[in-house]
């Protein structure tokens, strides 16, 4: 197994204890993440992978998250203590966040995408899930920040149903000095990204905004629950082919994709997805949308 980089691992042993035992998560995209543990807590870190063909530059991108989150925490959009440390290595940059006990979107959905699943404990749960991510984004959205990149792989459920977000490289606020944000994941891409995406170089910067974010939501939500994705278009497909579908608007029909009918959530995934930016609700308003729901 992969091990941690020795430069990250001594100086977290001071801060979780010794010995130290890392658990390699993931393993892709220029990047690898660990858990790494000691007898005093765990934390999640993360490490460019410099053997990797990836075209991104992974240590600049994750230098570029550290000050996002010093940033995101000087003004309240992230609590005191999430980011835990980074630093530089042989290979690069490394970064050290708190350890979130949850369990991603998708995997935590999973009793929700079956006809079995429309049970009042599932809709309630359904509901708190995605206010408290709704709220979370609310938090980054009042700091004028956006995360532009939601999606289920960077949303953690916790116990109780409540959301976490993870990842902030690419997330846009009002610093100018950074990486070109030229879009994340391509299914929970909104379509103003899409269409700004493609007609652009590639070395312009794509300012994510806010309502950007909650089509993420609205996208993720849909994937997650129906099992399907938001937007219809070959695997095969090159990106620049998917981003024209979603420019264009055509997503998949909610109500030929449910697993079960759910009137008030069928609503906030729909007005989540306006087309239009200036159609959606704020993050704030999706999370009182969903307390409503929730009677």
């Amino acid at each position: 197994m992969t091990a941690p980089p020795r430069e990250a691992v001594e100086p977290l042993a001071e801060r979780i204890g010794s010995p130290v035992a890392a658990d390699l998560l993931s393993d892709r995209r220029g990047s690898r993440a660990w858990k790494v543990h000691g007898p005093r807590g765990a934390v999640a870190l993360k490490a460019n992978n410099p053997e990797s063909d990836e075209a991104r530059d992974k240590a600049a991108e994750m230098a570029q998250e550290d000050r996002h989150l010093l940033c995101l925490m000087q003004v309240g959009a992230l609590s005191p203590g999430y980011r835990v440390d980074a630093g530089a290595w042989e290979g690069g940059r490394w970064l050290a966040v708190r350890w979130i006990d949850g369990v991603p979107l998708w995997r935590a959905f999973a009793p929700a995408r079956g006809p079995e699943g429309d049970r009042p404990s599932v809709r309630s749960w359904m509901l708190g899930t995605a206010r408290t991510w709704a709220q979370r984004l609310a938090r980054l959205h009042a700091a004028h920040w956006a995360h532009a990149d939601v999606q289920p792989t960077n949303t953690l459920v916790m116990s109780g149903g409540r959301a976490a977000i993870i990842d902030y490289a690419l997330s846009c606020g009002p610093a100018e000095d950074r990486i070109p944000y030229r879009g994340a994941i391509t299914h929970t891409t909104a379509p103003e990204i899409a269409d700004a995406i493609l007609s652009t170089s590639d070395d312009t910067h794509i300012q994510a905004r806010p309502p950007a974010d909650v089509w993420g939501l609205g996208a993720s939500l849909f994937w997650c629950w129906t099992g399907q994705r938001p937007v219809s278009y070959e695997d095969a497909a090159d990106r620049r082919t998917k981003l024209r579908v979603i420019a264009q608007g055509r997503t998949v029909s909610l109500g030929e994709a449910l697993p079960w009918s759910f009137p008030e959530f069928e609503h906030v995934i729909t007005a989540c997805m306006a087309p239009s930016a200036e159609d959606r609700p704020t993050a704030a308003d999706v999370a009182d949308m969903l307390a409503r729901g929730a009677g």
